[in-house]
């Protein structure tokens, strides 16, 4: 079904508020770690977080998602920030906004739609991997040589582990036995209250940073207003803009799923854009929507925007006056929680279907997992669509066939079936004997369609050999676009005007 407001007599605040606490409080140990990868301070993620989470709980199209600073965007911050300064990258930030909002006005975000399955299964299980293998970072400390990281050992390393496996047993058990109490927070604050209570010795959120601050002051980036500054941003405005949309897109699409309802993806994009856009006059690093909080939020009761203006607003909270207790979270919390959001995000069911669906599926399926570990979210999208369009141009061009009779008064007839584009042209041209054909051949297109260009060179290489061939050819059913591409054709070919069908791109009012 589509979204629809919730009216207030149907919003579980109780839910609702709490949820958007848990999310708070995941929030700010990612915002922290994609900083860091950023090559920023931290609180240019916190405050990333806070300005992209709480427009786009306002004005976002899909109630219930959360955004915020992501990972896939500060890897590809890292080197504008190493090579030109943190100040470019706000700018960066800025355009990439603008680029957002315009993809939003012109209403391109249905296109997400253009997404094949199997890609969308191979996406959320190669970040599930990527969601878990990140976390094992929080079992390393500094090397006693001060030369990088060395894995923890001993008393840390088992403590460390126990808290994290407490963490996700609370969060397995505690909705079995009710629903009422957030898992997620609940795991939380126990877990915490064990290691304040015992004075455990382990990490916790302000042994990785401070997260204590006042508020995000507005400023223009310091940059010279230049198309030297245009041309060095440019690129990286276009690759964050592409990777926030992608990623927002698809989060919404699961989250849709999620919840059995639709949201409105232009609308998104437009937030999302609009999000970046005050982010980087107020110097964050932008950001997207983040799947493992939205997964977090709508698993412990947010549905409506309330709960991500919840989150945004706490974590202003933290940032402000209770950054001393948010320190004090052991990162075994967050860890255990974060483990278990991976697990709650790898789509088990895959294993299953991958023996029923085609294999091309399964290869897909398979490669975008494996892309989206290896290199990132982008470029596994991208290859797997592509495989998969190929595939599906393959597929189709090998079933363009044709049925073959010839009438009572001596025409012969070919009615064609599938669509004529580039990939099946040949396969199409092979189906017609014009040598052996009698003076007078009809072509039916009622059940197919001339899709491209290369469809319609194909016919006018057809007629054309009909023509030497002293023939003649009338092509029936046409589309009204082929009719009009072919209206400039010589004399000879005869098109048959009949009242076809009109074809027409589905528009969606929706989006």
């Amino acid at each position: 079904m589509i979204y629809s407001p919730i009216s207030m007599k149907e919003i579980n605040f109780r839910n609702e508020i709490l949820a958007g606490l848990t999310v708070a409080l995941a929030l700010v140990p990612e915002a922290v770690a994609f900083a860091f990868v950023a090559g920023v301070e931290p609180l240019v993620g916190l405050y990333a977080a806070f300005i992209v989470c709480l427009i786009t709980a306002v004005f976002g199209g899909r109630p219930g998602m959360i955004s915020g600073a992501t990972g896939a965007l500060a890897v590809v911050m890292v080197s504008l920030v190493s090579s030109h300064g943190v100040e470019y990258l706000f700018a960066a930030v800025v355009l990439m906004g603008l680029i957002q909002i315009l993809f939003g006005v012109l209403k391109l975000g249905k296109f997400i739609r253009l997404v094949p399955e199997p890609v969308i299964y191979g996406f959320v299980n190669g970040l599930a991997i990527v969601i878990f293998k990140s976390q094992f970072a929080q079992f390393k400390v500094p090397a006693l040589a001060g030369s990088g990281l060395d894995w923890m050992s001993g008393k840390a390393l088992y403590v460390m582990g126990a808290l994290v496996l407490l963490t996700m047993a609370i969060m397995f058990i505690l909705p079995k036995i009710t629903k009422k109490i957030p898992a997620a927070l609940t795991a939380i604050v126990v877990v915490s209250a064990i290691v304040i209570g015992f004075g455990l010795d382990t990490r916790t959120v302000g042994d990785v940073a401070s997260v204590g601050g006042g508020l995000p002051a507005f400023g223009i980036p310091m940059v010279p207003f230049t198309l030297e500054t245009l041309y060095i941003i440019l690129p990286y405005s276009l690759i964050l803009a592409g990777i926030g949309l992608l990623e927002s897109l698809l989060t919404l699409t699961i989250v849709d799923q999620l919840t059995d309802t639709r949201g409105r993806g232009n609308q998104e994009s437009i937030a999302q854009g609009a999000a970046n856009v005050v982010g980087g006059f107020f110097g964050t690093m932008g950001g997207c929507a983040m799947i493992g909080q939205s997964i977090i939020n709508v698993s412990s009761g947010g549905r409506t925007r309330l709960s991500g203006i919840t989150a945004a607003v706490m974590l202003l909270v933290f940032i402000l006056f209770l950054s001393t207790l948010i320190e004090m979270v052991p990162m075994a919390a967050l860890v255990g929680l974060m483990f278990m959001v991976a697990i709650g995000t790898f789509e088990w069911a895959s294993f299953k279907v991958l023996r029923r669906i085609p294999k091309s599926d399964a290869i897909v399926m398979v490669a975008v997992t494996v892309l989206t570990v290896i290199f990132d979210l982008a470029i596994a999208v991208l290859i797997g669509v592509v495989i998969a369009a190929l595939v599906f141009a393959w597929d189709s061009a090998v079933r363009i066939r044709a049925r073959k009779y010839v009438d009572a008064k001596g025409v012969k007839h070919y009615e064609i079936f599938g669509p004529l584009f580039f990939g099946s042209t040949a396969t199409f041209l092979e189906k017609f004997d014009v040598a052996n054909d009698p003076e007078e051949v009809v072509i039916d297109f009622k059940e197919s369609r001339v899709v491209d260009h290369s469809g319609i060179e194909a016919l006018n290489k057809l007629t054309e050999k009909y023509h030497v061939a002293g023939k003649k050819l009338h092509l029936r059913h046409l589309s009204e676009d082929c009719r009009r591409l072919l209206a400039n054709a010589d004399s000879f070919i005869e098109v048959n005007i009949m009242e076809d069908p009109h074809y027409a791109v589905l528009s969606d009012k929706l989006s």
